[in-house]
């Protein structure tokens, strides 16, 4: 076989190519590795990195032609190269090939978002296999690339199209996700952690509306799915590897077996078979539990011995059923102060906390940049009536100039941002309902001052008032050092 000798030129050229490869899409360096590679100059610095792009694939198509040409027009290989230089080449090929059917994994997703219940075909997979195998990759290897391809693809989809804004705390946000996804070397982990990302549990901290759900979509949507070559489909839809639920709209009495599922006749009503959202996890897949602070602590308990042992127990069994996927979970509020007063357990927390993920307020991202709140609006615009409009974005960018300021606050962040543009929509205006102060705190300090207050009633006003910050019966229990239930027979009193 006729062996290719690289030149020093090249092999720098090649190296930015595989340093680009798994370098994250979200950061500078790589936008900046993508300028190198393409060649551009200083007066290029307006381009976007969209606009970059194109120019790039040329550049290393171009670069891969010449090396064809010097084994006669023949694809060049792996095994073409010097032992020193094959992994370098590697990186080199998987790079031209990935970028090669990008827009057909985009066609693919998008399909698969429409026909969720069944994996598609996957019509250009011969092709991408062809390529491989003539780059010299086995058979085990060009399934191995060929999921990776699809798992990349997914990843950049769903968190560059479902989190925009280019604030600097989207940015890092975006650049977060996709480190929560490959780690922050995507080397690593193809070598190794494909298949271990169960272990890496993660909380979502935000506010209201930020778009902690989003979020946890992206990374949930974006596991690894093996490809079935004999199937011609991947093993399964990547709309069933996430599975999400709002524990707050659960109650306490039916969570465990929400969660975990019952068998027939664990309880009055069991009547059938019920697997729980722990059971409906695929392999690689992920369960996202959201308002995961509203949980008691014995639950707790139970959801961190599914994190450490992999395994649960439906209601009503006592047959341990494994766990094969990744928790995420989510809270608005502060996780500090509820690691202070107890409500959050400090083994759960530890447990759950491999990564931290922070989404910002609309009001910071505005903040940052306020061209910001332009493009989301354009982005929700899209989403509400399916189609670009110039002046409905123009309208309602008119409101809330006229209505709320530059300085609004936006209490609801994104969420209300797209109830405004609803309202638009409909009434061509938006007046936001700003619920007015509490006075219960203020009108229990007067009782105090006034001595009203006899120590049964006073406790019952601490209860309820308790009862308001943490809507808990176990919190309010465990604050005051009383039975929860007692705790609950006081607040109802009041």
């Amino acid at each position: 076989m006729k062996s290719i000798t690289i030149s020093q030129a090249d092999r720098v050229f090649f190296q930015t190519i595989a340093d680009a490869s798994y370098t994250n899409p979200f950061s500078e360096k790589r936008e900046l590795l993508d300028r190198q590679i393409a060649g551009l100059t200083e007066n290029t610095k307006d381009l976007s990195w969209p606009q970059i792009v194109p120019a790039v694939i040329h550049k290393v198509h171009s670069k891969l032609a010449e090396l064809d040409h010097q084994i006669s027009g023949q694809a060049a290989s792996i095994d073409h190269f010097n032992p020193e230089d094959r992994e370098l080449m590697k990186y080199v090929f998987l790079f031209e090939i990935f970028h090669r059917f990008a827009l057909d994994f985009d066609t693919l997703i998008r399909k698969q978002e429409k026909n969720p219940d069944k994996s598609l075909p996957v019509p250009f997979a011969a092709k991408t296999f062809e390529h491989l195998a003539a780059r010299g990759f086995t058979p085990p290897q060009q399934a191995r690339s060929f999921a990776l391809f699809y798992q990349i693809r997914r990843a950049f989809y769903f968190i560059n199209h479902g989190l925009v804004g280019q604030s600097a705390s989207m940015r890092k946000l975006r650049m977060d996700l996709w480190n929560n996804i490959f780690t922050q070397d995507i080397r690593g982990y193809e070598r190794y952690l494909w298949d271990k990302m169960e272990d890496f549990a993660t909380l979502i901290e935000g506010p209201t509306g930020s778009g902690k759900g989003a979020a946890a979509a992206a990374i949930g949507k974006s596991g690894w799915i093996p490809f079935d070559t004999a199937a011609n489909t991947f093993q399964y839809s990547f709309t069933n590897l996430f599975v999400a639920a709002n524990l707050s709209q659960y109650a306490p009495t039916l969570l465990e077996s929400e969660l975990f599922g019952h068998t027939r006749g664990a309880f009055t009503g069991a009547v059938t078979v019920h697997d729980g959202l722990f059971g409906l996890c695929r392999p690689h897949g992920t369960i996202f539990l959201d308002e995961i602070s509203e949980v008691a602590p014995y639950v707790q308990v139970k959801l961190l011995k599914v994190l450490e042992e992999r395994t649960f127990t439906p209601v009503g069994s006592h047959k341990p059923r494994r766990f094969f996927g990744r928790v995420l979970a989510a809270t608005n509020r502060p996780i500090e102060e509820l690691r202070r007063t107890g409500a959050f357990r400090e083994d759960f927390y530890y447990r759950l906390c491999a990564d931290c993920i922070q989404m910002p307020s609309l009001a910071q991202r505005i903040e940052e940049n306020p061209d910001e709140l332009t493009e989301l609006v354009k982005h929700f615009s899209v989403l509400i009536t399916g189609q670009d409009i110039p002046e409905l974005t123009e309208k309602v960018l008119d409101v809330i100039q006229k209505r709320l300021g530059k300085d609004y606050s936006w209490p609801g962040n994104v969420r209300e941002l797209a109830q405004c543009i609803r309202r638009v929509i409909l009434k061509e205006d938006y007046q936001p309902q700003i619920p007015k102060p509490s006075t219960q705190i203020q009108s229990f300090l007067n009782g105090i001052q006034q001595a009203n207050y006899s120590a049964d009633e006073l406790l019952n006003q601490y209860c309820r008032w308790l009862y308001t910050k943490y809507p808990s019966y176990q919190d309010v229990a465990r604050i005051t050092g009383i039975d929860w239930r007692t705790a609950k027979k006081r607040i109802e009193q009041t």
